[in-house]
């Protein structure tokens, strides 16, 4: 790596290297693991700090010590590391670590909301908090803990921005996924990583991105602890269905309902969600009759089940009735749809139950533009 005068905030000190010689505390291996990943010289480097390169040998091999408070503040700039790592007390560094430790349960309540169907509140929770952990890390303050919890609430934003935005509008869903999977990338973290390369792969997918959408998602079925698995394998199915890939798709529902026999049902992973997705896999594969068998079929009675997934499956099912022209069943389920996602502020499934109504129900087409006039009149107020 060619030498650079600084260093790059959002990945230099996340690495297990970095974070062992920082929690050693000793300067000198803190100086020689800088040196190393930034590819500086000891010569360039104490002609960026301004000193003799004696010194730098001096300070690396632990001969000299440096306890000048602005001669450490300093040091602590140049490194892009906050001061309290080489030992100066810092009342910001010291009330930022505070609001970390917040951030933490501000990003895990964020993530439950908007499971719970309350995703405009969750991302009115997370703004000011991915402000303040952006501007930190823009600062040159590269503390692993930030680019972690960064990378949470980037992910939770953007699944969350996919949530309320209409269909027109999900790019922007997709590139704050992309963002978060920048960092994730280099932290040496399994289960962050599925998370971002999940939410990354979803978010495209919903902007008919399906090739790159499998090709993350298959990254992330790659690297998934086990708990994680049957997070990963609902949007992976889905998007080998709507690529036409009927022999992965049916592997994936295979590997779903494995999934569940071997897990605890939760909000995101359960028969409801997984009936929904087979129901839909089965449509988009080309396989009508069987999906209207599956339709016909009760729904699981399932108690904890995220609220967006009600609204979903209702549009899927009305899908598969509208195919083999039973209206009245087709009709019921939209008008549920339209009527639970506007509840959930959900614009797009508003336009997929539209979609399937277009020139055929027109009363139900007229109930989704209502209502997504009034969620535009919401958002505006």
């Amino acid at each position: 790596m060619p030498h650079r005068a600084s260093a790059a905030p959002l990945w230099l000190w996340t690495s297990p290297e970095a974070q062992a010689a920082l929690s050693g505390g000793h300067l000198g291996e803190i100086l020689r693991t800088y040196r190393k990943v930034t590819g500086t010289s000891q010569a360039d480097l104490a002609e960026e700090l301004q000193y003799d390169r004696t010194y730098i040998v001096r300070l690396e091999n632990g001969q000299r010590a440096l306890t000048d408070v602005d001669a450490l503040r300093r040091l602590a700039e140049h490194l892009g590391l906050p001061a309290h790592t080489l030992g100066v007390t810092d009342q910001a560094d010291a009330d930022f670590a505070t609001m970390i430790k917040f951030g933490e349960s501000t990003v895990r309540l964020s993530a439950l909301a908007r499971e719970a169907g309350h995703s405009a509140e969750a991302i009115n929770e997370l703004w000011p908090l991915v402000w303040r952990l952006e501007n930190r890390l823009a600062a040159g303050h590269s503390d692993r803990h930030v680019a972690h919890l960064l990378t949470q609430a980037r992910v939770v934003v953007g699944v969350a921005l996919g949530d309320i935005l209409p269909e027109e509008s999900l790019a922007a869903a997709a590139r704050w996924t992309a963002r978060a999977l920048n960092i994730a990338g280099v932290l040496d973290d399994a289960v962050l990583l599925t998370r971002a390369l999940r939410a990354h792969g979803n978010e495209l997918r919903k902007v008919n991105r399906k090739s790159a959408a499998a090709i993350r998602l298959r990254q992330a079925a790659g690297v998934a602890p086990a708990a994680e698995r049957g997070t990963v394998l609902i949007p992976l199915a889905r998007t080998l269905a709507e690529l036409g890939d009927a022999a992965g798709f049916d592997a994936a529902v295979i590997d779903l309902h494995r999934f569940m026999d071997s897990a605890q049902e939760t909000l995101l992973v359960n028969p409801f969600v997984v009936r929904e997705v087979h129901l839909r896999g089965l449509l988009a594969t080309g396989r009508v009759r069987q999906a209207v068998r599956l339709a016909e079929t009760d729904t699981p009675d399932v108690g904890d089940v995220a609220p967006q997934w009600r609204a979903i499956e209702r549009v899927t099912v009305a899908e598969a009735f509208s195919l083999v022209a039973d209206d009245s069943s087709a009709t019921t389920a939209l008008r549920q749809s339209i009527l639970t996602a506007e509840a959930l502020r959900l614009p797009h499934q508003i336009q997929r139950a539209m979609r399937t109504a277009r020139q055929r129900f027109p009363e139900v087409e007229a109930l989704g533009t209502i209502a997504l006039q009034r969620l535009q009149l919401t958002s505006a107020g």
